[in-house]
């Protein structure tokens, strides 16, 4: 009778261990992966651009201004408002404002630069974009406001 037991108990330590050496090697090496950048969340970071309905953001891209030591966020807008808008002046973040120009219905603008005071810190830039404009043919000022997110180049 204590034989029996002996070794049910046996069989019963060898199965927990064998699954516990398992489940170490498992999260050693999910921990290697994420020591390593492998799990780094910033490399699955999605990059966007969105604003309100009216206006598309068709491009982006943020760099940290490298040698020059200021941060830009350059953008390439459509005007799909279906007016004319004159003194479009863009802000992104903390940054600057761009220089003002117009954008004719269904116009695609150049890639307009907005400087940053300083070098951008980190490897994303997650920030409110804000475009704010005139309609032409009313002369009433309007703001719209979106999101930018992406990395730092």
């Amino acid at each position: 009778m204590m034989l029996k037991q002996t070794r049910r108990g046996q069989a019963a330590l060898e199965f927990l261990m064998t699954y516990g050496w398992a489940i170490l090697v498992v999260l050693v090496a999910i921990g290697a992966l994420a020591y390593f950048g492998v799990l780094s969340p910033d490399k699955f970071l999605p990059a966007k651009c969105t604003l309100q309905a009216g206006i598309a953001c068709l491009d982006h891209t943020v760099d940290n201004g490298g040698a020059l030591g200021v941060g830009r966020v350059t953008v390439v807008l459509q005007n799909s408002l279906g007016f004319d808008m004159s003194s479009v002046i863009i802000k992104a973040g903390d940054c600057g404002a761009s220089s003002s120009f117009s954008l004719t219905n269904g116009e695609k603008s150049a890639p307009i630069v907005v400087t940053c005071a300083a070098a951008l810190i980190g490897s994303k830039y997650n920030e409110q974009l804000n475009v704010s404009y005139t309609i032409t043919d009313t002369g009433l000022s309007h703001n719209n406001v979106g999101q930018i997110t992406t990395r730092i180049e």
